[in-house]
């Protein structure tokens, strides 16, 4: 993402993993305000923690004073095994909050994520809650309502979409969304990706966040 992301890999629940750290300011942040895990798009469609959105989730959390991590899910870049429909990614995504927990086992929990990812960091914080652990918060974007089960969130998440989206229409999120008595910001122009509208889920990250 920048030129002080830390590269670093974890065994994985089959195959080593390969990770990407980015750290807050410590010229603005005299310690870290929280941890955020933050989950890429499906691997078998293109998907990378190298994601142009994945990384704007990242730099979100890193404003806000996160340590931000990502993670390349099975079969993807340096990351070993294949792709298991999402259970084998949330378990890898659980071994990865382990890891980091050891390094910062006090920081408020945030979960973010693109597309494939919000069902993975969905399920994650669903064991989570389970355990008396939840993150204090997710950020999920294009969120894969109607292409996967979707479980339910929160009520303070923080829910992006484009209003072109034709991978996962908007009108599905809505449908997700609405017995949930949860809002949904809608991106005006932008598609799945959010090209050229990606300053927008940064700003409305920080913006959103302490109301």
């Amino acid at each position: 993402m920048n030129a002080q992301t830390q590269h670093f890999s974890i065994p994985g629940a089959v195959a080593q993993l390969e990770c990407a750290l980015d750290l807050p300011d410590p010229a603005e942040f005299a310690t870290p305000r929280g941890l955020a895990l933050v989950a890429h798009p499906h691997p078998l469609y293109g998907g990378t923690m190298d994601n142009k959105v994945a990384q704007t989730l990242a730099r979100g959390f890193v404003a806000l004073g996160y340590v931000a991590v990502r993670m390349n899910f099975r079969g993807v870049g340096q990351s070993g095994g294949v792709y298991d429909e999402g259970r084998g990614e949330t378990d890898d995504m659980a071994l990865l909050l382990v890891h980091m927990r050891q390094q910062y086992p006090d920081l408020p929990l945030a979960l973010g994520g693109f597309s494939f990812g919000t069902f993975v960091q969905s399920q994650l914080q669903q064991r989570l809650t389970a355990a008396g652990t939840p993150a204090e918060r997710l950020v999920l974007v294009g969120t894969a309502a109607g292409k996967w089960p979707m479980p339910t969130v929160p009520a303070d998440s923080i829910l992006i979409h484009g209003e072109l989206d034709d991978t996962i229409p908007l009108s599905a999120v809505f449908d997700w969304a609405r017995p949930q008595d949860i809002p949904v910001i809608v991106i005006p122009g932008a598609d799945h990706f959010f090209h050229r509208r990606l300053q927008h889920i940064k700003n409305l990250m920080v913006g959103l966040w302490h109301r």
